[in-house]
């Protein structure tokens, strides 16, 4: 075990292998490496887990942050937003499981309360589940201090009551469109959240891209800083066909999956909240799992309830320094896939771009930002 990053305000504990002395060391079920997956003896695994202690809240990734979880060389956390959506939440699913790959989710609160069933599972399959807001406001930058406590604070409500018990959700936060402003920093803060922002993205939200292309930006921008956090989307088609092969590329360069966990259960709590009280039973029956096809599927909400845009004018440069990370600042949901919607094709996989106007004023001016924010 290592502690590392005691200036960052959070003590990040990494748990390394079986072999090492851990004793008194909190940790959750042990990482499934890829000799034990069961019928999968090439598969990817999940090589260790990475446990977040708490000591005073703090901000991760280095789009955003100066710093960033302490992964060693060739390590990386994979990460999914903007779910549950059924049809790709659930293939998305089926795919780590086949790989033994274990993510940290950040869902939106009203797809949780709409569809509980998916969120359970995420639980029920081991991955972190953290969240990000109640509807994906497009310019969160922009809202009251009022409406931004009612965001955080839905999310975190109904994302724990999909749970059944919500001691269980992660005190992991990301930003809709990492729109970070002080403000909503402090509120995050004051509920003790640990702000994921991201070390670098895959740019699969985008209209009319292709599954190998976001294997390719995955791979390169991964390569080029060695290791890191990476944002994808679990509510996209396209996505859903890219992962398989993101997987195995992933697995031949020689990259391991880093499972990230929280120190302590402990309920999140809301401003002016009481605690809920406590729950021996978390209300609901272990997951059995079901062919896809066979899972009832229930229209998506309606897409004017959510964000449907990203501005890539002002640019933020990642540690990779890519040739085309001006369309890499601002990372939200495209709009919402019909459900009923056929096909995965590996090429033709399309879902309407964000529109640029919605950041205005967080992205604007196309000047780029030199600088990173503590």
């Amino acid at each position: 075990m290592q502690s590392v990053q005691a200036s960052a305000s959070v003590i990040v504990t990494a748990v390394v292998a079986a072999s090492v002395g851990i004793a008194g060391t909190l940790v959750t079920a042990a990482p499934v490496r890829a000799q034990e997956c069961p019928g999968h003896p090439d598969a990817l695994g999940t090589s260790r887990e990475l446990v977040v202690e708490f000591g005073e809240p703090t901000r991760v990734g280095v789009m955003q942050y100066r710093q960033t979880l302490p992964l060693a060389d060739k390590e990386v956390v994979l990460t999914f937003d903007d779910g549950p959506l059924p049809r790709y939440s659930n293939a998305v699913l089926d795919i780590l499981a086949a790989q033994c790959v274990k993510a940290t989710y950040f869902l939106i609160g009203k797809m949780a309360r709409t569809y509980p069933a998916v969120v359970r599972r995420i639980y029920e399959e081991g991955h972190t589940i953290g969240t990000h807001t109640e509807d994906h406001p497009s310019r969160m930058q922009k809202l009251s201090a009022e409406k931004v406590r009612q965001e955080i604070d839905a999310g975190v409500a109904d994302v724990g009551a999909a749970l059944g018990d919500p001691k269980e959700l992660a005190p992991f936060f990301r930003i809709p469109g990492l729109a970070r402003s002080e403000l909503i920093e402090q509120e995050l803060s004051a509920r003790s959240l640990v702000v994921f922002s991201s070390d670098t993205v895959a740019d699969d939200w985008h209209r009319r891209i292709k599954p190998s292309e976001i294997v390719h930006r995955a791979m390169s921008r991964l390569q080029a800083r060695g290791k890191g956090i990476l944002l994808l989307h679990d509510i996209h088609p396209a996505t859903v066909a890219a992962l398989p092969e993101l997987l195995k590329s992933l697995k031949e360069e020689g990259f391991r999956v880093v499972h990230v966990v929280p120190a302590a259960v402990e309920q999140i709590e809301t401003a002016g909240a009481p605690r809920t009280p406590e729950r021996t039973d978390p209300g609901w029956p272990k997951f059995i799992a079901v062919p896809t096809a066979d899972r009832i599927e229930l229209p998506a909400p309606d897409p004017k309830s959510f964000a449907a845009g990203y501005h890539p004018g002002r640019r933020i440069m990642l540690a990779d320094r890519s040739a085309n990370a001006g369309s890499l600042a601002a990372v939200t949901s495209a709009e919402w896939p019909n459900s009923s919607a056929a096909g995965l094709a590996a090429t033709k996989a399309e879902l309407p771009a964000p529109a640029l106007q919605d950041y205005p004023d967080y992205f604007g001016g196309g000047a780029t930002v030199t600088s990173i924010a503590e």
